[in-house]
């Protein structure tokens, strides 16, 4: 572990990263120190800083490729240069040998690959950061392509993983840092990202996203060849769309820009509200728009290595948030998050209604088609730190999904309305679910369960009846040894009252003839407060 956290700092020694860093928005003294520091000394290379920041990023293996994937579509935050190039890391990263490409494949399938197919090409036709792609052509004479993972990679993300954990235990330690659950986000993040690794995983995410869309005209998924398909190696129909981030491409066939757009947000919450599966590696590498439809775009959708879920009470909240901001009802949001245990539950809505506003009001005043959903996330997170709230593990992959959405969908179509698309959508799925159709559609669902249990709704409300009766006796016997423990000691200290006074008059019998003579020497407060101490001490 520690020689890989020696070699990312080689690397962005070699590469020069820092001068990436926009010195001017650093604290004066973190400027200092990058002013200061030896890398300075070190010459920039020919290559642009874009080209430095992709090469930096390959060369250090599949976590960082895919950072710089979800960067590459955020081409509202950075500036073109660096965006066009790492647009090269969606399916350009350097590719591994054919021929090792082969030699899994027979390990795989225990044949030769000229057995499984009729043709293969052993060069790749794009390469990712944890597999790469080649065509090939069943001996049915159906062309595929056959996805194969790249060797040795799962012991470089192990590495990374292992550095991630230390830095999230080491910001855990940070008392500002703990809200964000590091080590629960990293977790998180391992799961998903060693997910990939299992290509029968993927194709069985394939096939449910194919089935939740089965005659959708909003998104085609290819199908899955189960019989070649191994776990580091999957094989699928081959498409012929137009990647998603050629322009010129779409633009040539006339392609409705803006419908697409919009279409690519209704899948998004499609897949997130209505059938709670969403692809969550949307970035354009892995998207297609189906030729031949210009005025009815289609997307195609490939490597569904990543997915997520929510539970039902995420989406929910989830929902009425998003429904909520859209009506800036502030409020509401902040209700929302203390019910759902988002913040602390002594937190007053109202102060955090306040916070909230402060920070939406500025951006929602822009014309819509200006709002951008990150700078939405990022002020509400910088504000949540003032309210302790803690990062939800299980939305930050929700959260970078729609931030590539957003990204891809304004590259598409610049004047995209990314909140008033979804809005009626979010209002439909509401209606749907909270109305007459949905409480139907439950009891649809539930008919089954239900009638198995019908008959035992007699003797299930007998023995409901028999606990409800024996736990009002146990009360009742609860409230009868109170009331006996109260008397019992009302009593004792009744007795303990008697026994002090008697002891009390006692002494006061032997020895009146002292006290007597020293009464009659003493002032009169003296007298009071000895009188005082006597009622006092008899009292209690």
């Amino acid at each position: 572990m520690n020689l890989r956290a020696l070699r990312i700092l080689w690397v962005v020694a070699r590469y020069r990263l820092d001068t990436l860093i926009p010195l001017d928005r650093l604290p004066p003294l973190l400027r200092l120190a990058v002013r200061l520091s030896p890398l300075r000394l070190l010459p920039t290379g020919p290559h642009s800083r874009g080209r430095r920041l992709r090469l930096a990023l390959e060369s250090l293996g599949p976590i960082f490729v895919k950072f710089g994937q979800m960067l590459s579509t955020r081409r509202d935050l950075l500036p073109p240069d660096i965006a066009d190039e790492l647009r090269r890391l969606q399916d350009q990263v350097p590719p591994f040998p054919g021929e090792r490409a082969r030699s899994v494949i027979e390990e795989e399938l225990e044949c030769s690959v000229e057995t499984a197919f009729a043709h293969f090409d052993t060069d790749p036709m794009a390469s990712a950061s944890v597999a790469q792609v080649h065509a090939a052509r069943l001996h049915s004479g159906e062309d595929v392509v056959v996805k194969v993972i790249r060797p040795g990679i799962d012991r470089v993300m192990r590495q990374d993983i292992a550095l991630m954990y230390t830095l999230a235990r080491l910001l855990r330690r940070v008392p500002e840092a703990r809200r964000l659950r590091p080590v629960e986000v990293v977790a998180d993040y391992e799961a998903t990202l060693f997910d990939e690794l299992d290509l029968h995983k993927e194709a069985a995410n394939t096939s449910q996203l194919k089935r939740n869309f089965k005659g959708s005209p909003l998104l085609y998924v290819p199908s899955i060849h189960w019989p070649l398909t191994r776990r580091r190696m999957l094989v699928q129909e081959r498409i012929h769309g137009i990647p998603v981030a050629d322009l010129e491409a779409l633009q040539a066939q006339g392609t409705d820009l803006k419908r697409l757009a919009e279409r690519g947000v209704e899948i998004f919450f499609t897949q997130v509200f209505r059938d709670n599966f969403f692809h969550a590696d949307m970035h354009p590498g892995n998207i297609f728009v189906a030729r031949g439809r210009p005025h009815d775009p289609q997307y195609i959708a490939i490597d569904c290595g990543i997915v997520g879920s929510l539970t039902r009470e995420d989406q929910d909240y989830l929902a009425r948030n998003l429904l909520a901001f859209f009506h800036q009802d502030y409020y509401e949001v902040a209700v929302l998050h203390i019910e759902s245990g988002w913040v602390g539950e002594g937190t007053r809505a109202n102060e955090f209604a306040a916070a909230i506003r402060a920070v939406c009001e500025p951006i929602l005043e822009k014309p819509l088609k200006d709002i951008s959903f990150g700078q939405v996330l990022l002020g509400l997170f910088q504000t949540a730190r003032r309210f302790n709230m803690e990062v939800q593990p299980q939305l930050v992959l929700l959260q970078k999904t729609l931030l590539n959405i957003e990204g891809l969908g304004r590259q598409l179509y610049p004047d995209l309305d990314l909140w008033q698309t979804a809005k009626p959508y979010l209002e439909r799925w509401m209606k749907d679910r909270a109305g007459p159709r949905g409480l139907w559609a439950s009891l649809q669902k539930q008919a089954p369960e239900l009638s198995r249990q019908l008959p035992e709704l007699p003797v299930l409300a007998h023995q409901a009846l028999a606990r409800v009766e024996s736990e009002q006796r146990q009360r009742r016997q609860q409230v009868d040894s109170l009331t006996r423990i109260q008397d019992d000691m009302a009593q004792e200290t009744r007795r303990s009252r008697r026994l002090r006074v008697g002891a009390l008059i006692l002494a006061l019998a032997l020895a009146w003839q002292p006290l007597q003579a020293w009464a009659l020497e003493q002032p009169w407060p003296v007298l009071v407060a000895a009188a005082l101490g006597a009622v006092l001490l008899a009292w209690r």
